[in-house]
């Protein structure tokens, strides 16, 4: 690979006498042989000089090797030197320049010293004169020259900090104070003349001096300024407190408008008369507003304690809502920049909800939305701005709410009884097959009325009232779960009607009655529906309740049981509809049992059970499904129920069949077919829209109508020889079961000797459980494609028979 070749003798897999033949191929070409032999002595010749120089030149590398280390180290030592010699001249060459330095250095310092102190002295005689001015017009109450003044003084004494030690700098410091001081004592004397905190009366008003003081106020001591506004404010407010004190008649809740409507004049008012007194930065609207919040929410609050007895629903929602009102005016009005820490609490901003039970609400108007399935497809409301104002007056209702509760829980106590008195007046609904099935009007009535507590009691507090409301919530779901859905379906009775023997061999189809009339069949499938939408729409109320809430408090809604509870009446409908419809196929059942199947002479049509069954199935089925259309997993449930209920029991009465003859048997085998065939199809029988039975459904029906076949097929086979028997019953049957065939045997009509004789062979010929196993017997049962090929054989059997 490093030194390519194409010469054959340097190949891997050389081969001399392949190399040979290939140079003398025939005997004629031997005749040049000696001129090869001394191509290839030459060529030998040639590779021993090669190695020889090779190997010659190879004996003086050692000795350069050394004599080049030798140079090498020579070299080293000689930079190592140089760099020695450049290291010492840089270090002559370092302190030749400090020292060229040392004076330059000198006259730097010497430099920024001296501006230091020209700086210095300029501050100070601007301080000292400052000072003296800041005094002269403190005394003549110049107030628009003293703010601007009195801030250069500031900014320039703070240049002194570091010469506090001098007394001179110290003295005119503590000038300063004295002067800040007697600034904030002037002012705030001047305020109190004119706007007397006693009485109610202002004898001042806004004046240019005082502006210009409310200028110096904001570089004095932050504490003058919130003196000023305080004074300002409370003397704003005294006439409000006495006009609205515990003892006077507007100061209930049922004027709470008088309230608002005259801070609402006092603002206006402020507006025009001092607005322009006080810097903007100081906010004095929104102050005295949120002021007035603090004092209407204590007095509020303490009156309330006073009257609670007093306080009903009507006139504490009356009170929160205007207040709520305000609060939404407050917010537009104002930013909230001076609410403090901690006064108010801003509401959550909740997730974004994927829930479809009700769109966002923006206010009390929008409380009557129907809560319907379709609400999905509805655009959301744009989100509202938080209020920050919000709860900084209606928090006082808070501990009141219990009122509200209270009534609630009496509302929907009448809501609910007020439904089973309709219940009973009205009757159960109509059956509504073209819309898939009567929903009852009073659950979209009961969650829209949850929808408006929701709603309202949010508004109210995010806090305990909510939990309290929630249990409240769960209270009436429970209720009208029981009394309006389970209270009102039809009661099962034990009387057991239907056709009689007699009429079932005479064939007189369509005699019977079914358990429960077209009317209650309704009935238990609008209440299914029913439940189906309140289960749905609880799980969706859970969600909304859980946005409504604050945070801390989110893991105590919880209304898991009663969506179990609508579950179980689910469940309880389609129980009762299974048992109706099974309970009217029992007569056509115990008639087939009690037919004598030895006697049966040739196989025919269908036998009159099997077309009972059919015209039971034809009549229920259709009216469930269209009733149950909406909720279309529930009728499956019901069918799969029914299958899972029929055919064990038409086993069971298969096995009651006795002793049954090999006519009787094929006669049996064919409405066993039948029957499988109307199960197969009674998801959609008796509709014009034919769908694909559920995977699940066809399963159950498939592997339990294949068993009674496969009954039928053992008890057609001949019983002798045993062995061949007893195989055969293990191979179509895989059942290891003792009771299973002795009905087997019993169905055949054999004595008792010969049936003591089989099942001891049958239990010898039982195959060996596998090891490790729990001892049943698993054998695979014949596929359905086999067992319709099977079935289809018999079919075309019996017609030639015919």
């Amino acid at each position: 690979q490093v030194f390519p070749s194409q010469d054959p003798l340097d190949r891997a897999d050389f081969n001399a006498v392949e190399y040979i033949n290939a140079l003398f191929p025939t005997e004629q070409s031997l005749a040049n042989i000696d001129e090869v032999v001394n191509k290839i002595r030459l060529k030998i010749r040639r590779l021993d000089d090669n190695i020889r120089t090779v190997v010659r030149g190879q004996t003086n590398v050692g000795q350069d090797g050394r004599q080049a280390l030798e140079e090498a180290q020579k070299a080293i030592q000689q930079l190592f030197g140089k760099i020695k010699d450049i290291k010492d001249k840089a270090e002559k060459s370092e302190q030749m320049v400090k020292e060229i330095t040392r004076d330059i250095k000198q006259l730097d310092h010497a430099k920024r010293h001296l501006t230091t102190s020209i700086t210095t002295l300029n501050h100070l005689h601007m301080l000292a004169g400052g000072v003296d001015s800041l005094e002269a017009m403190t005394r003549r109450r110049q107030y628009g020259e003293v703010a601007n003044l009195l801030q250069g003084v500031v900014n320039v004494l703070e240049h002194f900090n570091k010469y506090m030690g001098i007394p001179q700098i110290r003295q005119l410091s503590e000038r300063v104070k004295a002067a800040q001081n007697e600034l904030g004592q002037q002012i705030l004397a001047d305020f109190e003349e004119a706007f007397p905190s006693q009485g109610t009366k202002r004898t001042g008003g806004p004046s240019n001096v005082l502006r210009d003081a409310c200028l110096v106020a904001n570089v004095l001591d932050p504490r003058i300024k919130q003196e000023i506004i305080k004074k300002f404010i409370k003397q704003h407010l005294s006439e409000y407190l006495v006009l609205f004190q515990e003892n006077q008649d507007v100061a209930w809740l049922d004027k709470i408008d008088r309230r608002y409507a005259w801070i609402k004049r006092q603002l206006v008012d402020y507006e025009e008369k001092y607005g322009r007194m006080f810097p903007a930065e100081w906010c004095m609207t929104e102050r005295i507003a949120v002021e007035f919040c603090h004092v209407t929410r204590a007095e509020l609050s303490k009156i309330m304690r006073t009257r609670a007895k007093e306080i009903e629903v009507k006139l504490l929602l009356f009170a929160i809502q205007r207040t709520t009102n305000f609060e939404g005016l407050l917010a537009k009005r104002f930013s909230g920049c001076t609410l403090a820490d901690g006064t108010v609490k801003k509401p959550e901003v909740p997730p974004p909800s994927t829930n479809p039970f009700l769109e966002d609400e923006t206010g009390a108007e929008t409380d009557e939305i129907v809560m319907e399935k379709s609400d999905t497809d509805k655009p959301k409301k744009p989100k509202v701005p938080d209020n920050p104002f919000h709860g900084i007056v209606s928090k006082c209702f808070e501990p009141h709410l219990y009122v509200y509760i209270e009534s609630q829980d009496k509302n929907l106590g009448e809501l609910i009884d007020r439904f089973v008195a309709d219940f009973k007046a009205q009757g159960p609904p109509k059956p509504n097959v073209d819309e898939g099935g009567a929903v009852l009007p009073s659950c979209a009535d009961l969650f829209v009325y949850y929808k408006k507590c929701m709603v309202q009691c949010s508004q109210l507090s995010t806090g305990e009232p909510m939990i309290a409301l929630t249990t409240i919530f769960q209270k009436y779901l429970r209720e009208y779960a029981w009394k309006i859905l389970s209270g009102n379906l039809p009661k099962t009775t034990s009387s057991s009607g239907g056709l009689t023997i007699t009429s079932l061999l005479k064939e007189k189809e369509g005699s019977e009655v079914a358990k429960f009339t077209l009317e209650e069949l309704c009935l238990i499938c609008s209440i299914l529906s029913t439940a189906e939408y309140c289960l749905a729409t609880t799980q969706q109320l859970e969600e909304k309740l859980k946005e409504k809430v604050d945070a801390s408090l989110m893991e105590r809604i919880n209304l898991t049981g009663e969506m179990d509870t609508f579950s179980i009446v689910i469940s309880n409908s389609i129980q009762l509809l299974v048992q109706d419809l099974d309970a009217a196929c029992d007569p056509a059942l115990t008639a087939m049992s009690k037919m004598q199947w030895q006697n049966v002479e040739h196989v025919g049509d269908q036998s009159p059970y099997v077309t009972s069954v059919i015209l039971h199935i034809k009549q229920n089925v259709p009216i469930i499904r269209d009733n149950l259309a909406s909720t279309r997993k529930y009728f499956t449930q019901f069918c799969i129920k029914f299958a899972n209920s029929f055919i064990p029991k038409f086993i069971n009465h298969l096995f009651k069949c006795k002793p049954i003859s090999m006519v009787g048997a094929e006669q049996l085998l064919l409405d066993t077919h039948s029957l499988k065939m109307v199960l197969l199809d009674l998801p959609s029988i008796g509709s014009q829209v034919v769908r694909k039975a559920p995977a699940s459904y066809t399963k159950i029906v498939v592997k339990g109508m294949t068993r009674a076949e496969m009954i039928l097929k053992v008890v057609m086979a001949p019983h002798e020889p045993p062995v061949v028997f007893v195989d055969n019953y293990i191979k179509l049957l895989a059942d290891c079961s003792n009771d299973t065939f002795q009905k087997i045997l019993d169905m055949k009509g054999l004595k008792r000797s010969e049936q003591s004789s089989m099942l001891d062979l049958f239990r010898l010929r039982l195959p060996a459980p596998p090891p490790g196993g729990d001892g049943s017997l698993s054998l695979s049962a014949p596929t359905p494609e086999q067992e319709s090929s099977r079935i289809r054989k018999l079919e075309k059997l019996i017609k030639k028979r015919l």
